[in-house]
């Protein structure tokens, strides 16, 4: 694990951006397409922003997955990923990309992890964007997270400091709002990604990001399984990287 620690939430997005663009300059260059894994939550605001601005990315030679949503969120509502993703990203981009994947959760949530399975199994994803929750978890893989399941995407249950977090980063008006349920790429889907660029603000994460980097590998703490990837950047504002030994806290 790669761990680049900067001043500021605007340099992390930049610098995150920057080399998860590379990746995907380097897909286009040797295959002519490339496929992604988009996150969504207020600790990837300054990244998908920096990341639709990078320059020399033919984006209609992408293919977008989708990495989690609500179940029952309807695409209208404020907190809807499939609604950020098309605001703060897609609508960005100077040219759409050739598929965006993304997840319907609004009925039949089985049927949708089996038809989104279908799809992500054609492929090998180049890099995986995605964020640490306040808890610990990748995607909505609240702990203890399951590592053994082979299916790309799974209906889970939201823990209680899950649905603290959204109703605190103001996306609904009282906890009872906040759904109980959602799907969620697997740990090992994220996992297959060739590369990860993983952006963590905010001194709200900083125990998450401890236990990750510091910690034993455990489904207490998802993100520690970042550990066991060979091509993982993980890049953090100073209040993230707070609780790290010195030597990593200064990376």
């Amino acid at each position: 694990m790669q761990l680049k620690v900067v001043e500021t939430k605007e340099e992390l997005g930049r610098t995150a951006a920057h080399d998860g663009a590379a990746f995907i300059r380097q897909a286009l260059a040797d295959r002519g397409e490339a496929f992604i894994i988009v996150a969504t939550g207020a600790s990837q605001f300054e990244m998908l922003a920096a990341l639709a601005a990078e320059p020399d990315i033919d984006w209609s030679c992408v293919t977008c997955f989708h990495l989690d949503e609500y179940a029952g969120m309807p695409i209208t509502h404020e907190a809807s990923f499939r609604k950020y993703l098309k605001e703060r990203f897609v609508e960005q981009l100077p040219t759409p990309p050739n598929n965006f994947h993304y997840i319907n959760a609004e009925n039949d949530c089985r049927a949708e992890c089996g038809r989104l399975a279908d799809l992500i199994r054609q492929h090998t994803i180049d890099v995986a964007f995605i964020g640490i929750g306040e808890n610990g978890h990748l995607a909505f893989n609240d702990p203890p997270a399951d590592f053994d399941t082979e299916q790309p995407y799974l209906v889970v249950d939201l823990d209680d400091a899950c649905r603290r977090q959204q109703l605190g980063e103001g996306w609904f008006p009282t906890f009872d709002d906040v759904p109980k349920q959602a799907i969620s790429m697997s740990v090992r889907q994220i996992m297959k990604s060739k590369a990860i660029i993983c952006s963590v603000p905010d001194q709200r994460k900083a125990k998450a990001v401890q236990a990750a980097v510091e910690g034993n590998i455990s489904p207490a703490a998802p993100a520690s399984m970042l550990q066991r990837h060979e091509n993982v950047g993980l890049y953090l504002d100073r209040p993230a990287a707070s609780l790290l030994s010195k030597g990593k806290s200064d990376a």
